[in-house]
């Protein structure tokens, strides 16, 4: 039971949650995402609650709500789910977990819990796909945001938002301002027919050279 189906279980804690949330001001200033989203009903359900929250105190602003593409049924239903919202955020850390079914805390597969798996791939440009049809944002945030060798990539797959922690944002900014979206797209579309997250680091490295990747 975790992230929307703790929220949905426990209605009169969500309440509280979104109430809170509701009442920042200035007004329509929130965005809210909800997590571990796997299907389009979960969503329904919130934006139902938070409208009668609206309601009961008054508020008429606008709510931006997004969904979580944390699990591998998300990614792969992302052109119905984003229907439903205004925007979507990749989960990495869970996504990747979740495809490759490796928890990132047993000690024998942690490491194995590469983001940058082809199938972990596929399912992002699944997602970026469904936001770029829609017209809407698609965010990545986890570790894969920060990762050197994945920015190309997520760029070439359509991602436009990443989320690090602040330490990383300049090198990631500096490394963005030297890529050639035309070059990340041809990168990430031969990523994607590779077949280990290994064979992904080192087509990376002889595209962009290492001195790139540091």
């Amino acid at each position: 039971m975790r992230g929307v189906r703790t929220a949905l279980a426990r209605p009169d804690l969500l309440r509280t949650q979104l109430r809170a949330a509701l009442r920042v001001h200035p007004a329509g200033k929130v965005r809210l995402l909800i997590p571990m989203i796997t299907d389009a009903a979960e969503i329904l359900a919130v934006r139902g609650i938070i409208d009668e929250i609206k309601a009961e105190i008054g508020i008429r602003d606008r709510i931006e709500l997004g969904a979580m593409i944390e699990t591998p049924a998300a990614a792969l239903m992302a052109s119905a789910l984003v229907r439903e919202v205004d925007f979507l955020s990749i989960g990495s850390n869970d996504l990747t977990q979740y495809t490759l079914a490796m928890d990132r805390g047993h000690p024998e597969l942690a490491g194995r819990t590469d983001a940058l798996h082809p199938a972990v791939l596929k399912l992002v440009a699944a997602a970026a796909g469904a936001g770029a049809a829609a017209g809407k944002m698609v965010a990545v945030c986890g570790g894969v945001a920060a990762d050197r060798f994945a920015v190309p990539i997520l760029l070439g797959l359509g991602v436009r938002e990443l989320s690090v922690v602040p330490a990383a944002v300049p090198a990631i900014k500096r490394q963005i301002r030297s890529l050639r979206i035309d070059d990340c797209r041809e990168l990430a579309m031969h990523c994607l027919e590779l077949a280990s997250a290994a064979e992904v680091r080192a087509s990376v490295t002889r595209t962009m050279g290492p001195g790139d990747m540091r």
